[in-house]
């Protein structure tokens, strides 16, 4: 079983990237930002809770995330892998992460952050913004604590990870295709 962390600040692409790998190599992409979107839509209670705090930009707390997460797990316990997209975000949801998988007798088999700057990022959200009607995609400033967010919570997860011999990184800025090969090669080589 191969178990992906795939990580990198809002805008990185690591839901586009997701959308390659998960046919490469027939893995259960798992977004938590997509589990959250789909919980807000349909009201459910984890849903409502998760919505104030997406739209003031901040993070999910670990409890709620970490639920979210653990019942898509569940409904997918025949998977060859699972490609956990923007999760775990801080060290505590790695080791609930962690220990999650060990109970299921299965490991994080590696960690790749897509690595890109500030700028351009900020400008791909702005842009993916005027379509995709997303709010936090909308509001400069809203982003930009975003990336605070990232820098204090979620950029610590790197030395958890090479620690663990576990952590690689990415260039995120080319096209699509090269970022993709770039990705395969580290997952081809693990």
């Amino acid at each position: 079983m191969i178990n992906i962390v795939l990580f990198g600040k809002p805008g990185a692409g690591k839901g586009t990237q997701a959308e390659f790998l998960k046919e490469k190599y027939n893995l259960t992409h798992l977004s938590t930002g997509d589990i959250f979107r789909y919980n807000m839509k349909y009201d459910t209670p984890l849903g409502k809770e998760a919505k104030g705090y997406i739209e003031n930009g901040d993070l999910v707390p670990d409890s709620l995330t970490i639920k979210m997460l653990q019942d898509e797990v569940e409904k997918n316990l025949t998977s060859k892998g699972f490609l956990f997209d923007g999760f775990p975000r801080t060290i505590p949801q790695a080791d609930a992460l962690d220990a999650f998988l060990k109970s299921k007798n299965w490991e994080v088999t590696a960690t790749i952050a897509l690595e890109a700057d500030d700028e351009i990022l900020v400008q791909r959200l702005l842009e993916r913004g005027k379509t995709s009607g997303r709010a936090d995609d909308q509001d400069e400033e809203k982003i930009r604590n975003r990336y605070q967010e990232y820098n204090e919570k979620t950029a610590p997860l790197m030395d958890y990870y090479k620690v663990q011999g576990k952590f690689h990184s990415v260039n995120g800025i080319g096209k699509i295709k090269e970022i993709t090969e770039r990705l395969a090669k580290v997952i081809d080589n693990l």
